[in-house]
């Protein structure tokens, strides 16, 4: 079989055979190629160590990426290309990485090192397919299995528990059953992972084509990485709008929205308080009021656990905080909240909205729908009316309110006041308008 390299590829595998060094595509890269799919980056493992790679790639731009463990970064044509010496990986004391590593000269030592079958296969033109452990059978029968014994391959490395969920997800791939089992067995060794790095895989779950199955069948995994959702799974909603439990309803949300990582985690965690906000009516008719600022303050503190970065935190945040606000018609009321969080996180929300009511009883949906359908088109009419939205574009400063005699909080008040009436179309935004309706609230 003949695969076909980037240039950039190419011209790494000719230097370093020319060199005298053994050179392969390896991994990820080679798995895609295999299904038909363009690789997103392209991985190398080379008999050349470290010391001897630099020397090679001499006249590119060469990053020591990781020496220890055989690992260097060269740049061809703007392309950053790994290029890892082939290694057998000594012990593992923190679960992570390797205390030491061993250089080889063979290319199957080095794959069986590696975490699943599918990404244990390496490559060039003149060997063709190095695949020692079926990794081929394993794309073809769509399965995730680990390489070897899959308690020790965890053990070396928690981190692969949640990547093995990730590409079940993205691949919608099944998990072998031993596989599966040493999973559900390790997961709280990810206690041991850095968040971050855990946040990364998540957020690639999340975002892949089989994310309900996946999340549906690992949930224990899940409620290990955010212990917070654990109360969620069989907790009844008890309510006529409501079909699933909230675990039930949460999935079906994440797998209804779009598959950007901000809306699908705001999915994720949209309902995480119900249980604490949950008391019955007189009539056995379950309510959760107040749950959508809740949720939003725990999802706070579930993202800044996992390092987050704080503007992704803010978005998700207010999009979790606004998720109950239904629309109900009124184009000033949207106004009023793109003004206080913009029409992209009011646009957002909505699309939060519709996976909501996907994952619902199907009775309402439509007509969830249609009220969702017709705040957007008047996001749209706001927009393309540029419709004043905030103070500062307001056709009259602080410093023309302060000459009505308005002092300290009353310049503010009086500005965020006609912002308001403007924002509800009661008032033109003409600053003769602004400073007649100004004087009118001051002698009243």
């Amino acid at each position: 079989m003949y695969i076909e390299y980037p240039e950039y590829i190419s011209t790494a595998v000719k230097l370093l055979e020319q060199s005298g060094y053994k050179a392969y595509a390896v991994g990820g890269c080679i798995r895609d190629a295999l299904m038909n799919k363009a690789p997103n980056d392209w991985d190398m493992t080379t008999s050349s160590k470290p010391e001897e790679t630099i020397e090679v790639f001499k006249n590119y731009r060469v990053i020591p990426t990781g020496l220890k463990h055989g690992t260097v970064t060269v740049i061809i044509d703007g392309a950053h290309i790994e290029i890892t010496t082939m290694r057998i990986d000594g012990e593992y004391h923190d679960n992570r990485r390797p205390d030491d590593v061993e250089f080889t000269q063979d290319i199957t030592q080095d794959l069986s090192r590696r975490d699943f079958t599918v990404n244990a296969i390496a490559y060039n033109h003149t060997s063709g397919i190095t695949d020692p452990f079926c990794g081929r059978e394993d794309i073809e029968s769509r399965i995730i299995r680990c390489v070897g014994d899959p308690d020790k391959r965890f053990n070396e490395d928690a981190l692969r528990i949640i990547r093995a969920l990730r590409f079940a997800s993205v691949l919608d791939f099944q998990i072998e059953k031993n596989t599966a089992d040493s999973i559900r067995r390790n997961a709280h060794l990810l206690n041991n992972v850095a968040a971050e790095r855990i946040r990364v895989e998540l957020l690639k779950l999340l975002c892949g084509c089989a994310v309900e199955r996946v999340l549906g069948e690992f949930k224990d995994v899940i409620f290990t990485v955010i212990p917070g959702l654990r109360e969620s799974d069989g907790f009844p909603q008890n309510t006529p709008f409501h079909i699933y439990d909230v675990w039930g309803h949460t999935i079906k949300v994440v797998a209804g929205v779009k598959n950007t990582p901000e809306l699908r985690f705001a999915a994720l965690l949209h309902d995480v308080a119900k249980p604490q906000k949950f008391y019955l009516d007189d009539k056995g008719i379950a309510h959760f009021k107040g749950h959508p600022e809740l949720s939003a303050e725990i999802a706070f503190d579930i993202m800044k656990r996992l390092r987050f970065p704080n503007a992704e935190i803010k978005d998700i945040c207010d999009i979790i905080h606004l998720h109950d606000t239904r629309p109900d018609g009124s184009k000033s009321k949207l106004a009023r909240l793109c003004s206080e969080y913009s029409c992209d996180t009011v646009r957002q929300t909505l699309e939060l909205m519709r996976g909501d009511a996907a994952g619902k009883n199907p009775v309402y949906y439509e007509e969830d729908i249609q009220s969702y359908a017709l705040a957007e088109k008047q996001i749209d009419e706001i927009e393309q009316s540029a419709l004043c939205l905030s103070v500062a574009e307001l056709d009259v400063s602080g410093q023309d309110i302060m000459a009505l005699g308005f002092k300290g909080r009353e310049i503010g008040n009086t500005l965020e006041r006609l912002l308001q009436l403007v924002i509800d179309e009661k008032i033109e935004n003409k600053k003769e308008v602004l400073l007649g309706t100004a004087k009118k609230l001051k002698n009243n």
